[in-house]
């Protein structure tokens, strides 16, 4: 039997074995992440719906070696999809993704602004007709008074979430930046 020598001249013709063993275990533990999802959190990410009914089985399965093999077939069916819509959808949930990271800044601010100068108020008020300025300014209040007085900061967080529906109903923090007149 003849040893086969290196030969610069061949031409290379794909991943090496242990290259796509790792892909293949890549795409696996992605696999294994959509199966620890809530239901409604699966329900928003991007696959098809064999990829969707595979993942439902491993949810409901409670033997230890059924849940292993139906990790194995999550994993083969993920090779037969794009998992860059899947982790984009994965990272979002996790907060990772430079577009979150971007909408929470920016809330943040935005919240920072309204705690500063109620004047902001205005501004998100022509950008969302239909916002509840009473409660804006109920919150507003109540942070400020948490503050001052040291205590946990429910308000505080409570106003984040009244803003963050507002984006997520297509209002745009950046719409109402500009209509306080403040310069960053």
């Amino acid at each position: 039997m003849a040893k086969h020598k290196y030969n610069p001249d061949e031409e290379f013709d794909g991943p090496s074995k242990s290259q796509l063993k790792r892909d293949s275990a890549a795409l696996q533990d992605l696999g294994r992440e959509l199966a620890e999802l809530g239901k409604e959190r699966l329900a928003k990410v991007p696959i098809d719906e064999d990829l969707r009914d595979a993942v439902k089985d491993y949810q409901r399965f409670t033997a230890h070696e059924a849940k292993r093999r139906q990790l194995q077939y999550i994993g083969k069916l993920m090779r037969s999809v794009d998992p860059e819509p899947i982790r984009a959808a994965l990272d979002a949930f996790k907060g990772v993704s430079a577009v979150e990271t971007a909408k929470m800044h920016r809330l943040e601010n935005l919240r920072t602004k309204l705690l500063e100068d109620e004047k902001t108020l205005h501004g998100i008020a022509e950008a969302h007709p239909g916002v509840d300025l009473q409660q804006l300014r109920v919150l507003r209040r109540n942070a400020i008074k948490e503050k001052e007085q040291n205590k946990p900061p429910r308000a505080y967080r409570e106003l984040f979430r009244v803003l963050r529906e507002l984006e997520e109903g297509g209002v745009e923090a950046t719409d109402f930046d500009d209509e306080t007149g403040d310069e960053e």
